[in-house]
């Protein structure tokens, strides 16, 4: 199977772009009240942003590259989107939910946020 590194690089970069925005300007404020963060929690987190982003930027690149080794040839973007965030990454979220107390309007949150940021992915690497 041949790897498009380029496809993998931009479809990790719309990753953390989609991040950003969901979670910065778009909606932040609403992200951060359902956290229960002030704005001195954000400013004492354990990690920098630029930790952060960093770490952001490799899970990304581990997402894309294995979202391009599972694509088969002429899939749609949604479809490859869709079910591994179906199977694997929606029930993984759904943990803070279910065992960490998190309210499901969170989970529900970040789930979607989740969708939509590998439907960009995914969309990335079928266009490669």
């Amino acid at each position: 199977m041949q790897i498009h590194y380029w496809a993998v690089i931009g479809a990790a970069i719309a990753n953390v772009a989609v991040g950003a925005l969901w979670y910065g300007p778009v909606f932040g404020k609403q992200w951060r009240k359902m956290m229960g963060f002030t704005e001195a929690d954000m400013k004492n987190m354990p990690l920098t942003p630029a930790q952060a982003i960093a770490g952001g930027v490799v899970t990304a690149l581990v997402m894309a590259f294995v979202l391009s080794q599972i694509a088969p040839q002429g899939i749609s973007a949604t479809t490859l989107a869709f079910w591994p965030w179906l199977g694997f990454v929606m029930p993984v979220q759904a943990s803070s939910w279910l065992w960490e107390g998190k309210s499901f309007k969170l989970f529900a949150f970040n789930a979607v946020e989740s969708l939509v940021s590998l439907c960009v992915m995914a969309s990335v690497l079928t266009l490669a």
